[in-house]
Order: structure tokens, then sequence, then C-alpha cells
């Protein structure tokens, strides 16, 4: 029987993400050609933390035919269930394994490695020694080719590509089922869904520091493809998703595209998309967006008015269109070829709040913008960094909503313009780029999740994730979550509700709601507003209480035990 062995160690790129509780496409595409080919394979599907954790997975992957492994950092990312896999841990894990065939997709393979945000790729062929093909064009089908051929790596093309987006289907289709062997499925594992590939504005070359132009013009896949797609990963028992893997999320099916910079939206295909989602996974926990050009937003309102309202009809609340701003500083603009400037952003973030900023039924506004900076491109100056600040202020001031500000330093791509460049500007404005990040974490990020999640708000189906000392953090599922810190340690991999009680730079403190008193730690108690050690000891002292009314009686504070009740059960 053949045996093939996929290992994900992750993928972040500019439209892509694959780092748990994500699963990219890249493994199912992989996984449906592996089946298509042979409807009997066994696919074995492992991520790099469960590699980490047990070695033991070597002995599988030494008796498979083929070992296929995803990774690649393109764009730096801050991760808290799991981190992508470094060459070094690659050459580390595979020097030994002999017999198998071994292939690397993914963008580690396309770019090379990125390691961090500010600091140059790392060559693929640094790893070239334990691998026997590095494939640079689409994985699915190299690996395709490679079975045709009995493995011979030589008769296989290691740049092919497909010719358009319909050549997925199948392999999206037949592959959905790898999602089982997930360590998060079902319940914790979004699955991001390609809608199209290519940039509209690489017909102008596209941003200097973007991979995604080098792709070509936009090529869209029809929608029954992804709803048939969709439709197979509901059925293994996926509930969650994001239509994440395209540049922008208003540009699907735009009128002109590959003729114009700035196609013209199409309201009418996202209604259908999403319409046609909902219809055929009616029980969906999650369904959310990632990427928004603010160029179209601010070009086009009206159409994409339409296309907002069509996605908050559709979609679970709390979601995020990320806006690629990089830069307001016109200098920095004009000479990375970035496709908004100040004012068009600002247009597009108010149009995201007229639309999404009502609070939704899971705690969050429905749709809010994101914005994404990056920092060490061309014409950079110590007063873009100043600029950039001025900018956030003043969406402040205007009294509108963020749902997060990523700040970040550009990984040089090869390829694209930003490689001439390098990490020259990155060095020089270190100081000033945590300087920034300082000031819009304190003055900035504080008082925008004050303003998205006020004290008291409750927020549905935090799914808890990891312990630092005795804080138990958790999150929603969605694109771009709210971490939120619960004091105790709680039991992990599950979903509560909880309530707001207060703030970090990009987190919260919550406790879970409502909260059992009579059960509580300590340190759930003593966080509780206005209680403090000395009371929560005196609450624990005196439990079990039977009814409200002995909850309040033991407190030194009648007024404050009445506050209490906002928060608790004594059930």
């Amino acid at each position: 029987m053949l045996t093939v062995s996929i290992l994900d160690g992750y993928v972040d790129e500019p439209t892509c993400l694959g780092v748990p509780p994500y699963i990219s496409p890249y493994p199912r595409y992989i996984a449906g050609a592996v089946w298509n080919h042979d409807h009997t394979a066994r696919v074995v599907y492992r991520t790099i933390d469960q590699l980490r954790a047990e070695q033991s997975i070597l002995e599988v992957f030494a008796r498979s035919d083929l070992v296929v492994v995803i990774a690649g950092m393109a764009v730096p990312g801050r991760y808290l269930s799991g981190f992508p896999a470094s060459p070094n841990e690659l050459l580390a894990f595979f020097a030994g394994l002999k017999k198998p065939v071994k292939v690397l997709c993914g963008p580690s393979a396309r770019y090379g490695f990125g390691l961090a945000g500010g600091k140059p790729v790392r060559d693929p062929r640094f790893v070239a020694a334990v691998f026997d093909l590095i494939a640079q064009g689409d994985g699915e089908l190299i690996v395709a080719e490679l079975l045709r051929n009995k493995l011979d790596v030589d008769r296989v093309d290691p740049a092919l590509c497909r010719l358009n987006a319909s050549m997925i289907r199948d392999s999206a289709v037949t592959g959905a089922r790898i999602v089982e062997q997930h360590p998060f499925f079902p319940q914790y594992l979004i699955t991001e869904i390609e809608t199209y590939r290519g940039c509209p504005r690489s017909i102008t070359g596209g941003c200097s520091f973007c991979s995604e132009p080098s792709k070509g013009p936009p090529d869209f896949r029809p929608e029954s493809d992804i709803l048939t797609e969709i439709a197979a990963l509901y059925s293994t028992g996926i509930r969650h998703f994001r239509l994440g893997n395209q540049p922008c999320i208003f540009s699907y099916r735009a009128k002109g595209a590959g003729e114009v910079e700035f196609p013209e939206p199409n309201p009418d295909a996202l209604e259908r998309l999403f319409h046609g989602i909902r219809a055929i996974a009616p029980e969906l926990k999650t369904l959310h967006i990632d990427n928004a050009n603010p160029g179209v937003l601010a070009r086009y309102p009206r159409e994409c008015r339409r296309i907002a309202k069509s996605i908050i009809q559709y979609h679970t609340p709390g979601d995020v269109a990320a806006l690629g701003v990089e830069s307001v500083d016109p200098i920095v603009i004009a000479r990375n070829n970035l496709k908004a400037d100040a004012n068009e952003v600002l247009s597009a973030v108010k149009l995201l709040n007229e639309i999404g900023s009502a609070r939704g039924a899971n705690g969050l506004p429905e749709l809010l913008p994101g914005l994404n900076f990056v920092f060490g491109l061309d014409g950079e100056s110590k007063d873009t960094f100043r600029q950039d600040y001025q900018f956030l202020q003043r969406i402040v001031d205007e009294g509108l909503l963020l749902r997060r500000i990523n700040l970040r330093q550009v990984i040089p791509i090869p390829g694209t313009k930003q490689f001439e460049l390098g990490d020259k500007l990155v060095k020089r404005h270190k100081h000033e780029f945590r300087r920034l990040k300082h000031y819009v974490r304190t003055e900035i990020d504080r008082p925008m999740l004050k303003r998205v999640v006020p004290e008291g708000t409750i927020l549905t189906d935090v799914y808890l994730e990891i312990h630092e000392g005795k804080v138990t953090f958790g999150r929603q599922l969605g694109s771009y979550p709210l971490l939120v810190g619960i004091p105790g340690v709680l039991s992990l991999h599950q979903f509560l509700d909880v309530k707001v009680i207060g703030y970090g730079y990009r987190s919260i403190t919550a406790v879970p709601y409502p909260l059992a008193v009579n059960t509580a730690s300590l340190e759930t108690l003593t966080a509780l507003p206005g209680v403090g050690a000395k009371r929560a000891t005196r609450i624990a002292a005196r439990r079990p209480f039977r009814n409200a009314g002995e909850l309040v009686q033991a407190l030194d504070d009648p007024e404050l035990g009445q506050k209490l009740l906002e928060y608790i059960t004594v059930k």
C-alpha cells in the first residue's frame, strides 16, 4: 500500500495562515492529490508541534514511501498555539531519514525560510541535504506528478504550477478529510479557504515587499468550487471557516481584474458566495474574512458598503477586515507603490465602522478594521514613525474602533523590490520602531480595547489554551481573536463564557461568567472588581453559600456584595 506522510510545519504568508488553530489549504490539497492518484493510499498527517513532542513519529515517516513537508513564514507573526518549523529543526529531524522520498513545499521552498521580522530569509538550499526535491511550484501538482512517475524526482519539474484556479477543485474536495487527523479537530480548528490567487495590483508591480504580485493577476475560483470544498469540510465536522487566502476579499470576482489596478468590486458575487456558504453549512460556528485593500474601499464606497452588509448578514460576529496600510508617509507610499494614502485608509476605517461597529451575539462588534503597518521600507525616515503615530491618534480622537494594530518589520522576500534593499532601514531605525511600538501599545491599544470591549462585556465561547503561572489564557475562534487572561488555573481545552474586568496592552482580563463562587479558585475571586486578597480569603473561608444573600452578608461592604452578584452564581 502506498503510504504518504505530511508534516505540517505551518505557513504564514501575506494571504494565508496555517498556524494552529488554523490549517492552511496546503496539506488538504496535497492529501487530495494523493487520494486522487490512489484512493487506497494511506496518508498520515502530523504537525511540527506533534513531532516536537513525540519524535517517535519519525518512525512512521521512515516507513513511508513519500514524506511531504509544508513550511514557511513569509510575514512575521505572534502565535499562541504553535510556531512554524525552523530550517535547523528540519535538518535535525530528517538527517537520519533515508528511505522515503522527501519533498519540501510551501513558501519556504519558493522564497526561503523567514526567521523573524527585519531579518533576511534563509535560502532553501540550506536544507537541500535532507530533501530530494524542493518544490518551488504548487505542492499538490508536484506530488501528483511524482506519484505518476513512481517517485522518480528526476522526471518532475519542481516549478510546476497550476494553469488555472479550477485545477485545485478535485484535490480540495478529496483532501478535505485529512483535517480529521489534526490534533485540534474538530472543535478548535479553523480551515483557511482560498478564494483566488494573485493580486489585482500586479499589473503595476504591487507593493514593493509583497510576494503576492509575483503570482500574477487574480485567478478567481468559481463560487461553486469554493462551496463544494466547504461542503466537504463541513461533512467531516469542521464548523470554523475563514475566507482568508486572498489579498482582498472585497475584490473577489471584481470587474476589470487584470486590466486595472483597482477593479470595481462585485457585490452580487460576494452575496452569492456568503449566502451559499450559509446554505451548505447552516450550523457553522465561525465564518470570518481576512484581508481587504483600503484603496478599494475608498474608491468604491457604495459597492463596498453592500459587500460589508452581505458579510455581516451571513458571517459570525467578531470579524476583522485586515487593511494593509503599511505606512501613511507619502514618501514611503510613493517609493513602495503602496495601495492607499492616509485619507483613503481613514475613509476605509470609517466605512467599516459605519457598517460593522454594532455589537454581535458573542460580545464583539460585528466587523471592524484591523491595520497592518510594515517598517523597513524604502524611503522610511524617523519622521515616518511620527506620521504613523499621529494617524493612529487621529483615529482614537475621532472615536473610531479598530480591532487590532499590527506593527511588524519587513522580511525581505527574494523576487521583490524590498529584497534588493534588505534589512538596512530595519537596522537603522530599530530604536524608532521600539519607541513607536511602546507608544502604540500603551497609548493607543489599551484605550482602544476599552472602547471595543468595555468592562462588563460578556464574551461567549472562549477556548482555554495555555497556562502561564496561575493565569489561564484563551481566545474566541476567529480572525485575530482577543487574548483573554483568566486569573486561576482552569481546565484547558474547554469553551466558556467570560466577563471582562480589566485590560492589558494587547489582552483583556476576564473571569468565567457566571462565576461559581463556591468552587472558584482564590486567584479568580481575588481578581473580581473590588474584592482583593483579604476579601477573597473571607469569601473562601465562608463557603459554601446557599444563596446570594449569604454571600452579601459575608462581605464588609453590602454595596460591593450587590455588585458581585453581576458576576457570580451560588449554584
